[in-house]
């Protein structure tokens, strides 16, 4: 599931429906925070749901939500296009669109965990390597 959107419908177990019409309505009514909570933490904000839970289970306020994973979708779609998006926050500053996967591989650094795949070597530095790791194993 590239976009993390919920599935549709009851065999998947699908997420609430709720169509263009429905947003429309919503708007009329100036209901911008079930507006807001409906299109991202009840749809693909996945690290603002993380959240969410957290704050209901510490009895906290509720944080505000992240960007949607559909538009990081469509933003990294774009510069697969080769075009230079930037998105620009209501103050006019860059808004830095990190990835989960980013901030993992900054934690694993902090905690002197290397990820890295190790270079190669010669045929025989990789021998003895490989030997060093059956006997590790056989012992």
């Amino acid at each position: 599931m590239i976009t993390q959107q919920p599935l549709g419908g009851k065999a998947q177990f699908g997420g609430q429906r709720f169509g263009e019409m429905e947003v429309w309505a919503l708007e009329a009514y100036g209901a911008a925070y079930c507006l807001q909570e409906l299109l991202t933490i009840k749809s693909d904000d996945v690290l603002g749901r993380v959240k969410v839970y957290e704050a209901i289970v510490k009895g906290d306020n509720i944080p505000e939500p992240g960007i949607p994973e559909s538009f990081k979708v469509l933003i990294k779609e774009m510069q697969s296009l080769c075009l230079d998006v930037e998105v620009m926050g209501k103050d006019g500053q860059e808004v830095e669109m990190r990835e989960l996967d980013e901030d993992v591989y900054r934690t694993t650094e902090s905690l002197g965990i290397d990820l890295s795949r190790p270079e190669r070597g010669s045929d025989e530095e990789d021998a003895q390597r490989e030997a060093a790791r059956a006997a590790r194993f056989l012992t």
